[in-house]
């Protein structure tokens, strides 16, 4: 869990605008995330993270009384989802840093420190006197929804038919739910514990006996992609994050005749990185099309023209029913 920074932090800012009480984020999406939020004042503005709120769950992201013209708002998924798919529409740029951060001046960034953006949040009161805010998805889930959208979302990274994603409960995302407490040697009632998520996180960051798994055992962050062919269609998709020590198991739905794999360390710009002048990456020969940001390709058809990068991706032998493959420094 990330610790709760204390709200001693912000009390530089004072104004005569309107205070607020305790602030609290609701999470309604079928993914963990991590916040960041900044507080806009006259004389300044200051940003702090992270806060990791599980589906369903709340968090006090500022205690006491706080006083502040603007609270604004960045979230980010774990890297366990892949490219972020939590969207960024604000129009405020505020700095943040990796890891817990409090940055008193955010909008001039320093070492270590990187541009964001920002949504202006305008929380409700509810009826104990504090404030609240939602994060939300297109899908408008309820808590019930989210809690369960999300735990199929980690079945399905980790390798377990729980799709579709629609928080709807049934036969087959209790059967994928059963199977993935066998395998792990865990009892029905962990289901409930405030704990299963990142008790669910852990498995899908630890090497598995089916699917695919990336471990990355460089000191860097990786990003991957996924291809698969089922015979009629080829579908490249990425990119996925990994973590240094850190494994993942990328959502392969289906049953494809053949799995493709395509890593490379970056930067924290998401740079590609070289090391001894060669570029640090781990892929093959098949040609399958990405691009810079979030992609799902389905036409592996002349990639440059259409605007895609062709990356060299290598077959992955999954004969054996699972495959894990590690990422090391050469």
């Amino acid at each position: 869990m990330v610790a709760a920074l204390p709200a001693a932090t912000i009390s530089f800012l004072v104004s005569t605008a309107p205070a607020y009480a305790d602030l609290k984020l609701c999470n309604r999406m079928s993914y963990v995330v991590e916040v960041a939020i900044g507080i806009d004042d006259k004389a300044a503005t200051a940003t702090r993270g992270w806060f990791r709120i599980d589906p369903a769950a709340c968090r006090v992201v500022a205690q006491g009384t706080l006083t502040a013209d603007r609270i604004l708002l960045h979230a980010r998924a774990l890297g366990v989802y892949g490219s972020s798919p939590v969207p960024q529409s604000g129009n405020d740029t505020l700095c943040i840093a990796p890891d817990n951060f409090v940055i008193a001046a955010a909008r001039q960034c320093r070492g270590g420190q990187t541009p964001a953006p920002f949504t202006q949040v305008n929380p409700t009161k509810t009826d104990d006197g504090h404030l609240v805010a939602y994060l939300a998805e297109g899908s408008e889930y309820d808590d019930e929804q989210a809690r369960l959208a999300g735990i199929q979302r980690l079945l399905v990274i980790a390798g377990y038919d729980a799709a579709p994603i629609d928080g709807v409960d049934g036969p087959k995302t209790q059967g994928a739910l059963a199977a993935f407490l066998k395998t792990r040697g865990l009892a029905a009632e962990v289901v409930q514990s405030p704990k299963f998520f990142a008790t669910m996180i852990d498995a899908v960051q630890s090497p598995s006996t089916t699917g695919l798994t990336w471990c990355n055992d460089t000191p860097h962050k990786i990003m991957a992609a996924v291809g698969t062919d089922d015979g009629k269609t080829v579908i490249s998709r990425g990119w996925y994050r990994i973590d240094p020590g850190k494994c993942l198991h990328p959502d392969v739905s289906g049953q494809p005749k053949q799995i493709f794999s395509f890593a490379e360390a970056v930067d924290g710009e998401n740079r590609a990185l070289k090391f001894r002048e060669r570029p640090l990456n781990w892929g093959g020969t098949t040609q399958l099309c990405t691009r810079e940001s979030k992609f799902e390709v389905n036409d592996q058809n002349d990639c440059g023209n259409r605007g895609l990068n062709p990356t060299g991706f290598t077959a992955v032998d999954m004969s054996s029913g699972g495959k894990t493959l590690r990422f090391a420094m050469p």
